[in-house]
């Protein structure tokens, strides 16, 4: 579809009255997915583009017979938008079918972005960007208007088109339509089968220079010490080299406003993943991924491992990064320097480290490419970890299906280290709608230990292979089958075997209603070669063992007010029982207003020791505008016996300035009585000046 310019002022109240407006193109040429392929929607919906040299503006009328049944009750930047009525739009400023970003936004105004990831199979949520958005619901259904400046995305110099898709969801119908690329087999953030948005300018971002300052307030108190006031500035710049290539300077960053991560239960001996959240590691994320089908198995460059270490705020002094595309060609660098720091345990020296990354693409849809780390967060010498990967991608086999290859191959080096150090990673991949179906091998060294990355589990052969089949019978109560079959086995490299696990899912129903209902049956193997602490106290001696393990779960449809999920797992467990049972539940009374609760309790009763496990959470969110929110997260379990209190409350008064004023409380359950751990009052304010 074709773009028209703007000739005049535009407010952005939601409302499509301007002159420009009304002469702009109209599209309303769209077709369902969901539930028929290619079916006609059962509300109208026209489309027109907007744009200026500065800006895009995308204005979109979503006509609806019944605007009470609206589903909309969140107005929170970046809330998960798939459960309510909303439009997606996804934009590929390369056109070069492999990259994209993501704009979402709801019937109140609620704002979602997001950067393509994984070639399309899922998102970069934690990513942002700015961007302003208005929704308005009338008597003929819902209407926005969204306004993406120029310099908050990277595009290629010249292009008068670039891939374009817009998606609607009318959730109340479990309705989802779209302008282009309705095949239920290709995902709608699939750029390479995305349409085309034609007749653009030559767009201009200026001298593309941005100078955010940050001033932070802080009074922290830790167990019986006194408070401690600080009032720290922070400076990040960030010049666009060109269109496509953005480099930028920090100093003295600080991450503050970033929210707690949700606590999780281990029952494993291996460690946990926790996703990156800091925005300036966020920036770009999309280029240093790397491989296909590596999932947490493998993470060569892990950014968290950068000013955080074992849980401790690490400060960083100054960094640098350059990101971008030429051509075909995407790069990424990234260097960082840390401060000494004094923890109790142990003294961690001042240390530089950083990541480079260049992926080519080629073919169609496929890319080659490398990445190389260097430093290691405790001054270890001679640290780096080096790695290949190509990926074969195309959404064409057999004509429109979906297929996928990678291959990787990583080494990882530091004084410290001997053996295997090296990884090798192959997956085939045919993840379609009906049938979806990959096969998995990893090899991983036992000193394969990328000092900035991530490997839970070392010296060992990893196979996983699986299928989905997937059906939509012609029943009134159900929309979709997923029957499921995947079965891991993992060797060591000596060639004992260390675990297998069978994952079946005979019932796994989607209902017309939107609810959902499964059952799984899943037998393991486990050969411990040496003993491990499951819980305190609890030790499971080495040995071999074999048992089965069963789930009912059970999923409320999210259009309700009080939708969420309960999930109970049971059976055997290392010549014992285990009772899994979760929880999440949410409650929307308003849309101003949201509820979530999470819960964790694990009931093992084993021969070497039983335990109890507890981890509840609870969220609750104020929203009194897209702009305005106040979010408290309150977390406790009862391994640390500790409770965390996170509470935020972020202003956007400016589309490039906002303010944070966040409170945490940490405190230990003792023996009679509770004992602060440690106590935050944190005020930031930033500001980002273009030029």
């Amino acid at each position: 579809m074709a773009a028209a310019a703007v000739t005049g002022n535009i407010k952005l109240d939601g409302i499509l009255d301007e002159a420009d407006w009304e002469g702009a193109p109209v599209n309303d040429d769209f077709k369902t997915t969901v539930p028929v392929e290619g079916g006609t929607p059962s509300n109208r919906t026209e489309l027109r583009v907007l744009t200026h040299p500065r800006y895009l503006l995308i204005g979109i009328r979503c006509y609806d017979s019944n605007p009470e049944g609206i589903v909309n009750f969140s107005k929170l930047r970046d809330v998960d938008l798939e459960n309510e009525d909303h439009i997606r739009i996804v934009i590929d400023p390369f056109l070069d079918g492999q990259s994209g970003i993501i704009f979402a936004v709801n019937a109140s105004g609620a704002r979602y972005d997001a950067l393509v990831a994984n070639r399309g199979e899922s998102e970069n949520e934690d990513w942002d960007a700015i961007w302003e958005a208005k929704a308005i619901i009338d008597a003929s259904g819902w209407s926005l208007e969204i306004r993406i400046p120029i310099q908050s995305i990277s595009f290629k110099k010249g292009l008068k088109e670039w891939g374009f898709n817009v998606e609607r969801r009318i959730q109340r119908n479990l309705e989802t339509i779209r302008w282009a690329n309705i095949r239920r087999d290709q995902w709608f953030i699939q750029t390479s089968r995305a349409g085309l948005l034609t007749n653009l300018p030559d767009f201009s971002y200026g001298v593309g220079l941005t100078v955010r300052p940050s001033l932070i307030a802080d009074v922290s108190t830790v167990g019986d010490n006194n408070s401690v006031f600080d009032f720290d500035p922070s400076l990040e710049v960030s010049q666009r080299l060109s269109p496509n290539v953005l480099a930028t300077l920090t100093t003295n960053t600080d991450f503050a406003e970033t929210e707690v991560d949700t606590r999780q239960t281990n029952l494993t001996r291996f460690p946990l993943f926790f996703p990156e959240k800091r925005a300036f590691f966020l920036e770009g994320a999309d280029i240093f991924e790397f491989g296909f089908g590596l999932g947490n198995n493998i993470v060569p460059f892990f950014s968290r491992r950068v000013g955080l270490y074992q849980g401790n705020e690490v400060p960083i002094t100054v960094g640098g990064k350059i990101n971008g595309r030429v051509g075909k060609t995407s790069f990424g660098g990234l260097a960082m320097n840390t401060r000494k720091v004094d923890l109790s345990d142990s003294n961690l020296p001042s240390s530089s480290m950083g990541v480079v990354r260049v992926k080519q693409n080629i073919l169609k849809e496929s890319s080659i490419g490398f990445i190389s780390t260097f430093g290691d967060p405790q001054s270890r010498g001679n640290s780096w970890t080096s790695g290949l990967d190509f990926t074969y991608q195309t959404t064409r086999f057999q004509g429109d299906k979906n297929f996928l290859v990678g291959i990787s191959g990583m080494y990882a080096n530091r004084a410290d280290l001997s053996g295997d150090q090296s990884a090798l990673a192959v997956k085939v991949d045919y993840p379609n709608d009906i049938w979806d179906v990959a096969f998995t091998y990893f090899r991983i060294g036992d000193s394969f230990d990328p000092s900035l990355g991530f490997v839970p589990r070392q010296g060992v052969n990893n196979w996983r292979i699986g299928f989905t089949y997937a059906p939509r019978p012609k029943w009134k109560w159900l929309r979709q089958m997923r029957n499921q079959f995947f079965l891991t086995y993992i060797r060591n490299i000596k060639g004992e075997w260390q675990t297998y696990r069978l994952f079946t899912a005979p019932i796994n129903w989607r209902l017309e209603s939107g609810d959902r209902v499964e059952a799984n049956y899943s037998p393991r193997g486990e050969n411990l070669l040496e003993p491990f602490e499951i819980s305190e106290g609890v030790i499971i001696p080495e040995g071999k063992y074999h048992f089965a393990r069963y789930r009912l779960e059970t999923q409320l449809a999210a259009k309700r007010k009080l939708n969420g999920q309960l999930s109970w797992w049971f059976g055997g467990f290392f010549e014992g029982h285990l009772h899994e049972l979760e929880a999440s539940l949410n409650w929307n009374p308003t849309k101003i207003l949201t509820f979530e609760f999470t819960g964790t309790h694990n009931i093992g009763r084993l021969p070497f020791g039983d335990f109890d496990q507890t981890l509840a959470g609870v969220r609750i969110r104020f929203n009194a505008t897209p702009d305005l929110q106040l979010n408290s997260f309150i977390q406790y379990d009862t391994d640390t016996k500790r409770i965390g209190v996170n509470t935020r409350l972020h202003w956007i008064y400016h589309p490039q300035g906002d303010m944070f004023f966040v409170f945490n409380h940490n405190a230990f359950n003792g023996m009679d009585r509770w004992e602060l751990v440690s106590q935050q009052f944190l005020l930031k304010a930033r500001y980002n000046f273009r030029l």
